[in-house]
């Protein structure tokens, strides 16, 4: 064949080549392009099999001072959806719906607005998940997450405060230790398998990044007790709410700081954020005639007026610029004790004129008023104690009777232990220890101590406080053998319709010391708005805090009781800090019930003794309202002390609760174990008691 037989071929064959060339050319640069140049594609490929979610760590726990968990964290399940995976979004809404209680369109909603993934309901219970499982969906599943539980509900429910759905702290002392707690959030790569299950490419193990736990220096022994005694004083006053707060004036440790009303913060989405508060930091309300105790301090002090000085107080009526003075019973001349223990407002505003406000001012600012007390609590309120320059005449005067400045109960309290301190004034501290996981407890510093007044005028104030106590406007705050020094307070509230002060609405106060002669507890309690006639610091506020000192005491081996109710003629003077005169009607002190604390976890040291000087225990035969009772929480209960009781006592104490008593012997008991004060879980509350025919003596007693 001739070559130009086969020339028109050979063109054929190179065009049909190049036919076939081009279009995969094409394709390979589109190819190229997309895996290159416009990722969308594989985006969109990866988004089908792959996902990122964000692993919560192990949050850390909060114990009390004695191991006790106060805050914890469990596993809790969760469902997840991948809408792309379902074949009808609309039918799978409505079988989730009709199984976790759910409204199906909006679920719908949600899920077609979701495509790739979306959390469909976190912290279900067991029974609801098993049931998810059970539908058997493409793309949906369960996945564990952590989930914060308190066990003792509303215990001290302000104080520790709560973490949100995402494990973040929003209050107490979740939120002020949140950096510790919270530990290391992680984003883990998963693939989904055909059904959607999650297939984690990583390491799930939270516990690798998980956060430390906190000991506070709080007693849940303590705590429990003191937010009973609470309960029982609103409803014997009618109140709205209360606080009863204890700390050692030797180191600023808070023992105990109940509020109520109170909440539980396993429901805290349930609840209004307002209401979850700690008042005892965040609430500055005005002090009333408690403030006097601290002008008194100050004018000592600061050698503006003597121990043994008089002052007339006019027959209860004394003119300032802009206001009459006014006491609510007469009185003539009265030494400086004695307007402490009758109260006198005109007394106060004639000290406080010879001191002068900037002294005053200098002094209230050492005690803490005015500022944050560096507790580290979040949101602290500094109350309100303007500058000395701002004060007109009349500002100097009511400041001296407690109008005009406002403090919060934990300040109250930091102020009165630096009294019993020898007028060294201690930061309240809350966190005894933290710990990293799998290693020891490590102590938190404590804040150095500032001088306020000299020794011997806070021994000179204190008993003065003491005569407050035995003849004054606070008898009920009295207790069987125990020195107690302290000042009431009767401060009305701001009428905000008015602008003036309310004639019906008033805050009880009662702040002290106990043993006076060596104190081992400072004690603020406060009562908002209780009812006339118990309306006063001495009718309201000052059994209450005979109630919590005496159950506190036997921590520290001092065994007492408040004394019964003086006749109502013995405490007219109770009146003297009322707005009208009138008859007042004393509220019987409610029986406390003593529990001994065990020695710190967090701070391992000796249970502190009774001081020397302090009293002994009363040697009196038992009370019938002393004996204990058994304080249930949650699921736990606090063992009281049997010790010195009955066998038919301790059955009649146990009866209807779960603690299985083992009781040997006859008598009186003698031993137990687990001793006084232990928290144990009902499930496994085996409880020993060992009596004695000879009653033997307890603690304290001579």
């Amino acid at each position: 064949m001739r070559a130009c037989d086969l020339a028109l071929p050979r063109r054929r064959l190179r065009w049909a080549g190049i036919g076939l060339l081009l279009p995969f050319f094409v394709l390979a640069g589109r190819a190229a392009h997309l895996s290159v140049v416009d990722q969308r594609g594989a985006e969109r490929g990866r988004a089908q099999t792959q996902h990122r979610i964000t692993l919560h760590p192990q949050r850390g726990a909060i114990a009390d001072r004695n191991g006790a968990e106060l805050a914890l964290s469990i596993d809790a399940p969760s469902v997840y959806a991948v809408p792309a995976r379902l074949p009808d979004v609309d039918a799978a809404a409505r079988s989730l719906g009709r199984v976790l209680g759910m409204d199906a369109a909006a679920l719908g909603r949600r899920m077609r607005g979701h495509p790739s993934f979306l959390f469909v309901a976190r912290w279900v219970d067991a029974g609801a998940a098993e049931r998810v499982r059970d539908l058997g969906l493409p793309g949906v599943g369960i996945l564990e997450e952590p989930r914060r539980v308190y066990p003792h509900k509303g215990l001290a429910g302000h104080l520790v405060g709560f973490a949100n759905i995402d494990g973040v702290g929003v209050r107490g002392v979740e939120q002020q230790e949140d950096t510790w707690l919270r530990g290391s959030v992680r984003h883990i790569p998963v693939e989904r398998d055909a059904r959607g299950e999650l297939l984690a490419e990583g390491d799930l193990d939270r516990f690798r990044t998980a956060g430390g736990d906190v000991a506070l220096t709080i007693d849940a022994a303590l705590q429990a007790d003191a937010a009973g005694s609470l309960e029982r004083a609103l409803r014997a006053t009618g109140a709205r709410a209360g606080i009863a707060l204890s700390l050692d004036p030797r180191t600023g440790d808070i023992l105990a700081l109940a509020e109520l009303p109170s909440f539980d913060p396993n429901r805290f989405r349930e609840l209004d954020y307002a209401a979850t508060r700690s008042r005892a930091f965040l609430d500055a309300t005005e002090p009333g005639s408690a403030l006097k105790a601290f002008l008194v301090a100050a004018a000592l002090d600061r050698g503006a007026v003597r121990i043994d000085q008089a002052f007339d107080c006019e027959n209860g009526s004394f003119e300032v610029p802009g206001k009459r003075v006014r006491d609510v019973k007469p009185h003539g001349e009265l030494g400086v004790h004695e307007i402490l223990q009758v109260s006198s407002n005109i007394g106060a505003v004639k000290i406080a004129q010879a001191l002068g406000p900037e002294a005053y001012f200098d002094v209230l600012r050492g005690f803490g008023f005015g500022r944050p007390t560096g507790s580290g609590f979040p949101d602290e309120s500094a109350g309100l104690l303007r500058d000395w320059r701002s004060w007109r005449p009349l500002d100097h005067a009511t400041i001296a009777f407690g109008q005009g400045v406002s403090v919060t109960a934990v300040q109250l309290a930091a102020a009165m232990a630096a009294l019993g301190n020898a007028g060294e004034w201690r930061a309240p501290r809350l966190v005894a220890a933290r710990r990293v996981p799998g290693g020891g407890w490590l102590p938190t510093e404590r804040q150095a101590g500032r001088r306020v007044v000299a020794p011997e005028t806070a021994r000179a104030v204190v008993d003065m406080l003491e005569q407050v106590v035995s003849g004054g406007t606070a008898r009920l705050a009295a207790l069987r053998d125990v020195r107690v020094a302290g000042k009431t307070g009767t401060a009305q509230k701001l009428d905000r319709s008015t602008g003036g002060y309310a004639q019906n609405r008033f805050t009880a106060w009662f702040v002290g010391l106990v043993p006076a002669d060596a104190p081992v507890l400072a004690i603020a309690v406060a009562l908002d708005e209780p009812r006339r006639p118990h309306h006063t610091g001495g009718t309201a506020a000052a059994p209450l805090f005979a109630d919590v000192a005496a159950a506190q005491l036997a921590r520290f081996g001092i065994l007492t009781a408040p004394l019964p109710a003086p006749p109502p003629a013995a405490v007219q003077v109770a009146t003297a800090e009322a707005v009208e005169a009138e008859p007042v009607a004393v509220l019987p002190p409610v029986a406390s019930r003593p529990v001994r604390a065990r020695p710190a976890v967090a701070e391992p040291r000796k249970p502190a003794a009774a001081p020397a000087s302090a009293p002994k225990a009363v040697a009196a035969p038992r009370l019938p309202e002393a004996v204990p009772e058994l304080a249930r929480l949650h699921d736990r209960v606090l063992l009281p002390d049997f010790r010195g009781l009955s066998v038919e006592e301790v059955k009649r104490i146990t009866a209807g609760s779960r603690v299985d008593v083992k009781l040997s012997g006859s008598g009186r008991a003698v031993s137990q174990e687990p001793p006084p004060g232990t928290v144990v879980a009902l499930s496994q509350a085996l409880v020993w008691v060992r009596f004695e025919e000879r009653p033997p003596k307890r603690e304290g007693e001579g």
